[in-house]
């Protein structure tokens, strides 16, 4: 997949070292489950060595649980089904599909990478989609089924890798996930857990949604160039030009034709209606589409997202296949439906085994033990402001190498930063924000991140032989980067002192 090249760099050296290193490995559905084997294993030896520590939160003392004892093949046997269809990232995806195949198999998707391509400017595309990919973590999950397997399509219709494209936007929606312009989902989940972490030591505090919007909105533009940077500098001269099925396409792209036209029309007109209908539901406060506490974050347009653009893919689909002539009846679109789905027989498989290993972990208390170990260690070391801090963000990547919710682990280490950060002086935003640079930046490299899986079944679309070596390879550069440039924006912002969101200052002086 690298082309060879004399003066190969030591970094793109080292990356193709890593390639190639990973993908001997065995195939990641097996890795997977030699990891859920280790997983049993590293339980059982935890148990009889009597590993254990006090959960910060609840202040109960946490064993590892021994899943080789009577009662965890038990559980194993039963729950392995449940685990597989259980899996998060599997429902979401499915049922995105289903809309996205409509939109695909008619058409319209084609239709509208033509239009973008014959009208963006060239120069702007890495850093459009990178910046698109940041923007799209506002809707929960979206950016891993749409925008990173439609990035790949894109770059190969301007005559560029598919795989930068993925990549591109792999990092915009993962590695970026911190960062936004708007508050997400996250936000408000976040700042609970801070509150109650807070309430420790000042039971009146509140740490807001808007606590770290200053700093995430910063963040956006730094991220979206670093990601273009290493795009175009490091990761794509590495690729090299894509020599498999589809690129001798004529990239020079036809007009659309009047009846492309009307269809696109025609599904711009059911994309309106379907806005209006949300706006109808949004805007006043007893709308049907806000919460049960009247607000939007909480209400089921968030929260549904992935059932949103089901309906907003799959009707648009619709209405383009019908206007141009592509659907004539229901077979067709159930035809549409079912080709999308044959695309994700491999993911399948991989996720079977992921899932298992993703449960095992978490029975086994084998994550909370080593987060709360390695938290106890930073907290031993007497050091100034940003070294702490650059610290804790090095920790909090580490531990999201082992752990994939944002939130869970947030639930463990806020009781434990939170109140020794206050006593320091220092406020919970701070903590919260330096947490969530550390928690964005290992995405991408990751394997339990819950969409590893199905960015390797992407990869594999163009590259058969990518394995979990390509990813890492791909992606470490980036990881890298934004890692380094969010460390040197919190530096200059400590330096500066500029609040990190409306009435988030960065000190904090205990009550008297």
């Amino acid at each position: 997949m690298v082309q060879s090249n004399q003066r190969t760099g030591i970094l793109q050296r080292a990356l193709n070292w890593t390639e190639k290193a990973g993908n001997a490995l065995p195939h990641p559905a097996t890795l997977f489950a030699l990891f859920a084997l280790a997983t049993l294993l590293l339980s059982a030896l935890g148990y009889f060595l009597n590993w254990e520590v006090i959960h910060p939160g609840t202040g109960a003392l946490v064993k590892p649980v021994n899943l080789l004892s009577h009662q965890g093949i038990h559980r194993i046997l039963l729950e392995m089904v449940d685990n597989f269809t259980g899996f998060a990232p599997l429902g979401i995806v499915l049922v995105a599909m289903l809309g996205i195949g409509i939109a695909e198999h008619s058409g319209l998707i084609h239709a509208i990478i033509r239009l973008l391509v014959l009208n963006a400017p060239g120069k702007l595309l890495t850093f459009v989609v990178v910046f698109t990919g940041i923007l799209s973590n506002v809707a929960a999950d979206v950016g891993y089924v749409l925008l990173i397997p439609l990035a790949g399509v894109i770059f190969m219709a301007v005559g560029r890798h598919p795989v930068t494209g993925m990549a591109a936007a792999f990092a915009g929606v993962s590695g970026g996930f911190s960062a936004n312009l708007a508050l997400g989902t996250v936000d408000p989940l976040l700042a609970g857990l801070s509150t109650e972490a807070a309430r420790i030591l000042d039971p009146a505090y509140e740490v807001n949604p808007t606590a770290n919007y200053y700093f995430m909105v910063a963040s956006t533009f730094v991220i979206a160039l670093a990601g273009t940077f290493v795009t175009e500098r490091i990761v794509e001269p590495r690729l090299g030009k894509y020599g498999g099925q589809g690129s001798q396409t004529d990239h020079s792209f036809d007009k659309l034709s009047r009846r492309e036209k009307k269809g696109l029309l025609v599904a711009l007109g059911t994309l309106l209606v379907i806005v209006a209908v949300t706006l109808m539901g949004v805007i006043p406060e007893n709308g049907f589409f806000r919460g049960g506490d009247g607000g939007l974050l909480s209400s089921p347009l968030i929260r549904g997202v992935v059932a949103m653009l089901f309906i907003t893919a799959g009707g648009m689909g619709l209405a383009y296949g019908f206007a141009t002539g592509t659907y004539r009846n229901d077979s067709d679109v159930v035809t549409g439906m079912a080709s999308s789905m044959k695309t994700l027989a491999t993911y399948l498989v991989l996720v079977f085994f992921a899932a298992q290993f993703v449960a095992y972990f978490k029975w086994s208390n084998l994550g909370i033990i080593l987060a709360v170990k390695g938290a106890n260690m930073l907290m031993s070391i007497n050091m100034g402001l940003i070294p702490l801090m650059i610290l804790f963000i090095l920790l909090s990547a580490a531990i999201n190498m082992l752990m994939g919710s944002a939130s869970a682990k947030w639930a463990i280490l806020a009781p434990v930063f939170i109140p020794m950060f206050m006593i320091m002086g220092y406020s919970p935003e701070l903590s919260q924000v330096v947490y969530r640079i550390g928690d964005s930046v290992t995405n991408v490299i990751s394997p339990m991140m819950s969409f590893f899986a199905l960015i390797i079944a992407f990869f594999q679309k163009y590259e058969p032989k990518a394995g979990i070596g390509t990813i890492i390879a791909t992606m470490v550069p980036y990881s890298m980067a934004f890692l380094v440039v969010w460390i040197l924006l919190l530096v200059a912002w400590l330096l500066i002192g500029i609040p990190l969101g409306p009435d988030a200052g960065i000190h904090y002086t205990l009550p008297g």
